[in-house]
């Protein structure tokens, strides 16, 4: 089965595809990278989807447009993509962009991804799953982190502990230990507050700190640290899921406020806040490796950091297991569609909490009518990735 991934995170940069293909032996299932790349969004609809961000105020006007946006952005990429790689798919799987991820009192209530799949559906010609957080969420769980099922396939059987960490806007962890169920949450920002500070101080000429080479340069004021540490977010128990609704710009206004630090002092002191709380929250489960993807895996700075707060345990990149970094959340909703289409949980209870995990999303048929194979009786156990086809898929 040939799937089509389509993913926009928390930094908003753009639309990330990956296609894959899927093969099941046995317990094991096999992906096969079929190419991704990476669609940045047009500026006009860039702009309005930040906009629209919390704490923002925005307008049922305003949702229903970006929701319309956001869907005819997703199309367009799915569409060129499909047709520039000869790629015959069976499915797409949009997570759309989220605006809106509803926690109170540390259980989540809602989440709200925009990005129409009909305008999907209508420009591939293919069934579209969508809608992928808010089965889980009904379930009990925090419809996140949804990776934590990729990851578990991906890391089991490893003899040692292990655990994957993704570097978005937010950051969070995968851990998976021989013979204990796995564990995931959201640890907090990992490249959402840093990109705030430098698009406030560039006035929106640049939104991220290239190299970390601005954090570099600083020194690490320690009674911020400590107060940005002191957010209760940190503080709570697994499994727990947060995003811009809590760590966005308004936040870290309010956090320096009154405060006169030099912008590269406090680039150090958010690369170090995103290394320290990575780092603490892993500390319990004392994992050998972890596994890092994610676009903060480009700020070399911040990857320096995590490397010394995690010793001894072993950062190494995801590519070491056959995934792209920056392609690997894409391919995550490609997997998540294998297994909804055959009829299996797209969550794990101890990972998102759900007290029944419910199979993930809504689909919307195609050009065709819809036709589900059978549910599979044993679900797959491992996750292999197999090399990439080097030939044009067809």
């Amino acid at each position: 089965m040939r799937i089509l991934g389509l993913s926009s995170g928390t930094s908003v940069d753009g639309i990330d595809l990956a296609a894959a293909e899927f093969q099941l032996h046995g317990d094991a299932l096999v992906l096969t990278p079929l190419g991704h790349r990476e669609v940045p969004y047009r500026e006009h609809v860039r702009t309005a989807i930040q906009a629209a961000m919390p704490p923002s105020p925005t307008s049922m006007a305003d949702v229903a447009r970006l929701d319309t946006l956001i869907g005819q952005e997703f199309a367009a990429a799915a569409q060129e993509f499909l047709v520039e790689s000869g790629l015959r798919a069976d499915l797409v799987v949009s997570h759309g962009q989220t605006l809106f991820h509803w926690i109170e009192d540390g259980a989540a209530r809602g989440t709200l991804q925009l990005g129409q799949p009909a305008w999907i559906a209508q420009a591939t010609g293919l069934p579209v799953l969508s809608d992928l957080r808010s089965s889980d969420i009904a379930a009990g769980g925090q419809g996140a982190p949804l990776v934590s099922l990729f990851d578990t396939l991906l890391l089991a059987g490893r003899e040692a502990g292990a655990a994957a960490l993704n570097l978005g806007g937010i950051a969070n962890v995968t851990v998976v230990r021989p013979g204990r169920d796995p564990v995931a949450f959201d640890t907090g920002p990992a490249n959402g507050l840093l990109d705030a500070a430098v698009h406030a101080y560039t006035g929106g000429a640049h939104s991220v700190d290239p190299d970390g080479t601005g954090a570099r340069a600083g020194t690490v004021d320690t009674a911020l640290l400590e107060q940005f540490l002191a957010h209760p977010y940190y503080a709570q128990p697994a499994p727990k899921s947060t995003g811009r609704e809590i760590f966005h710009a308004a936040y870290l206004d309010e956090v320096t406020a009154g405060r006169n630090i030099a912008h590269n002092d406090l680039l150090a002191t958010l690369t170090e806040l995103t290394a320290r709380t990575v780092a603490d929250a892993l500390r319990p489960y004392a994992p050998a490796e972890v596994f890092v993807s994610g676009g903060g895996v480009r700020n070399v700075y911040l990857i320096e950091r995590l490397r010394e707060q995690l010793a001894p345990s072993v950062l190494r990149s995801t590519a070491e297991l056959g995934v792209d970094a920056d392609a690997k959340e894409a391919y995550l909703f490609a997997l998540l569609g294998f297994f909804t289409w055959h009829g299996l949980p797209g969550t794990l209870a101890g990972c998102t909490g759900s007290s029944n995990p419910p199979q993930a999303g809504r689909i919307t048929p195609g050009a065709h009518p819809l036709r589900l194979p059978p549910p599979l009786s044993v679900p797959p156990r491992h996750l292999t990735m197999s090399r990439p086809m080097t030939s044009r898929p067809r």
